[in-house]
């Protein structure tokens, strides 16, 4: 079998060196005597897709094109397509993973590197140094290597057969710890994935098979009868053993690579939810596929969560971003469910989640079709909890992809989902806020804005006065709570949220500019000071775009409700902000501005602003 893949490659490389570029399909009439299974994990992909073809398979091997690799170059690929599922969204593909090979000309070159030193130091023996005895003397090299007699047969054939078991050893051995070690760190599915895969069953068997075959031939050889063609196979396997040993390790490693599992876990579930791949058997029983899915979820959380722990931010973000991907796509299918999937099933109801929940909540769930959405959210509350405490970063993290679930729920129309995402964007910013953590909540309610945004755009006013709401109210708790920036955050995306509504026109522009005028009303103390001038910093910002605007009757609003402030304390605030002369705040942030920054066309109406003040 060696010695077949050895020449299919051989034939490859004619085809691409004489044919430069066109293939003369040397090899085709060879392929349907190469087992799939091999094949799969040596041969390139031209020779994969003939094997199924002339082998006549009922599954077609998938067409890996779309993934360039140069097929001559030893190595595994590792990087995988990436797309985003959300427009601007960054993305992992939650497509089925595969192992894409380098290694047929390694392992070409090591077979054949090995042929020619010892035909060559045969040759040399047989003309040169090797001696003979009188019985020999008249054999040719290639008698003297296929002449055996039955005791040298059965001391290399015993030698074969602990050769193999060696192998078979290693292999087992190396597994076992990575597999280990990896659902350790991980999750507990990898072992099942593991045990799962054909390629994996296909080597451990393969392996087992030679060891089989070396040490029953080593028995079947006598003193009367030398099987020469089970020798020769015995030969084969032993050889092919060696030469997929380290193919064999690095496909394992790949296998494991923690990208890998956490996009191959991503498809199982959305196959689990859509009845198709592994799920196919089990379309028609919802229970089982709610309960895959839900386990699957569970995984991907772990994943996440344990990664967190570890301050792992690269695993933990593709785990955040497989649950995202998952349930971008399950919102694009939602519509072709049947209407039991939407009834959490007897299996299901099992889950921690659901059995905290109260029984109307899961039934307002149910009604409204959102279960899984609220179980991906959900797991995103989790993940964001963990972040406060070990990777404040990731809390950034959360909160983009919950936003991009809620603009995905927003384009299909989703309102449900929509409502979901806002309730658990509030979640969020009582935990940072209970956490003390302005950092998040700065990005926090950066991500909130972005969605309300979105929701101008399509004309949801109730909902965006909703958002604006909230995030007057957590301005507010975030003063009590003396985090002064939080404050002043949150009165700032306020501003930015006025300002695009009166540029989209939005009908309730009036009410949300109210709303931000409320952000100051909590009494103000000597401690406090420095916060609410923040808020009255953007509340003068929003009053220059009015009035560069024209619409001086909305920058009336805001001056009248500055008519008690005191005048040297506006003053102070006017100087401050004519200071500011970069829009760039100096130092790194996520948002790259500065609160304070007014461009000279807004600067100049700083006067007729204060003028309106003063005239009050």
């Amino acid at each position: 079998m060696a010695a077949l893949v050895l020449g299919l490659q051989i034939l490859e490389l004619l085809d691409v060196r004489l044919g430069q570029g066109r293939k003369f399909g040397l090899g085709e009439r060879w392929i349907g005597l190469v087992p799939r299974e091999l094949a799969e994990l040596l041969l390139p992909l031209r020779f994969r897709k003939d094997i199924a073809e002339a082998g006549n398979q009922r599954r077609v091997l998938p067409d890996l094109r779309p993934v360039v690799w140069n097929r001559h170059e030893v190595g595994v690929k590792r990087e995988q397509p990436r797309t985003g599922t959300v427009s601007g969204a960054p993305g992992i593909s939650t497509d089925s993973p595969r192992w894409r090979p380098r290694f047929p000309l390694g392992i070409g070159l090591v077979l054949a590197i090995s042929l020619v030193f010892f035909v060559l130091f045969w040759l040399l023996d047989v003309a040169y140094l090797g001696r003979r005895i009188a019985a020999t003397e008249h054999l040719g090299a290639w008698r003297l290597l296929t002449d055996l007699d039955a005791e040298t047969l059965q001391n290399a054939l015993g030698s074969l057969a602990q050769v193999v078991v060696a192998v078979l050893a290693i292999a087992i051995t190396v597994v076992s710890i990575v597999v280990q070690l990896a659902a350790t760190r991980y999750t507990p599915r990898i072992a099942e994935m593991f045990f799962r895969d054909k390629k994996n069953l296909f080597c451990m068997g393969f392996f087992v098979v030679a060891c089989i075959d070396a040490v029953w031939i080593s028995i079947a050889v006598t003193n009367g009868f030398v099987p020469r063609a089970s020798v020769a196979l015995t030969v084969v396997l032993v050889t092919t053993s060696l030469l997929l040993l380290i193919p064999y390790f690095a496909y394992v490693f790949a296998f494991l690579d923690p990208e890998k599992v956490i996009a191959r876990i991503g498809h199982q579930v959305l196959d689990a939810v859509l009845g198709r791949g592994t799920a196919k058997r089990d379309r028609s029983d919802v229970d089982a596929r709610q309960a895959s899915c839900v386990a699957g979820l569970e995984h991907l959380s772990d994943i996440a969560v344990n990664t967190l722990a570890q301050k792992d931010k690269i695993i933990a973000t593709h785990a955040v971003t497989a649950l995202r991907e998952f349930a971008v796509k399950y919102l694009k299918e939602k519509n072709t469910l049947p209407a039991e999937w939407f009834t959490v099933g007897a299996r299901s109801h099992g889950n921690p989640d659901f059995i905290a929940l109260a029984p109307d909540s899961l039934r307002s769930l149910e009604q409204r079709k959102t279960w899984v959405e609220w179980k991906v959210l959900r797991h995103f509350r989790s993940v964001f909890a963990e972040a406060l405490q070990q990777l404040p970063e990731m809390g950034h993290v959360v909160a983009i992809e919950t936003r991009y679930i809620g603009e995905e729920a927003l384009k299909q129309g989703d309102r449900e989902v929509l409502v979901l995402a806002v309730r658990y964007f509030n979640t969020y910013l009582r935990s940072a806020i209970n956490q003390r953590d302005v950092r998040t909540c700065y990005n926090v309610f950066h991500q909130y804005r972005l969605l309300a945004e979105h929701m101008m755009k399509k004309g949801l006013s109730d909902m965006v006065l909703e958002i604006g709401r909230c995030l007057a109210y957590y301005g507010q708790l975030a003063h009590k709570a003396d985090m002064g920036f939080a404050t002043e955050t949150a009165a700032h995306d306020l501003a930015v949220l006025c300002e695009r509504s009166f540029l989209y026109d939005i009908s309730c522009h009036d009410t949300l500019l109210g709303i931000f005028l409320e952000v100051d009303k909590e009494p103000e103390t000597r401690q406090q000071e420095q916060t609410l001038r923040g808020v009255r910093k953007a509340q003068i910002w929003l009053a220059t775009f009015y009035l560069s605007k024209g619409a001086t009757a909305n920058a009336a609003r805001i001056s009248a409700d500055m008519r008690n402030e005191k005048p040297e304390r506006l003053a102070s605030i006017r100087a401050e902000l004519m200071a500011v002369d970069k829009k760039d705040y100096w130092e790194i942030t996520d948002r790259g501005v500065n609160f304070d920054y007014l461009d000279e066309a807004r600067k100049q109406k700083l006067d007729e602003f204060f003028a309106s003040v003063a005239l009050r």
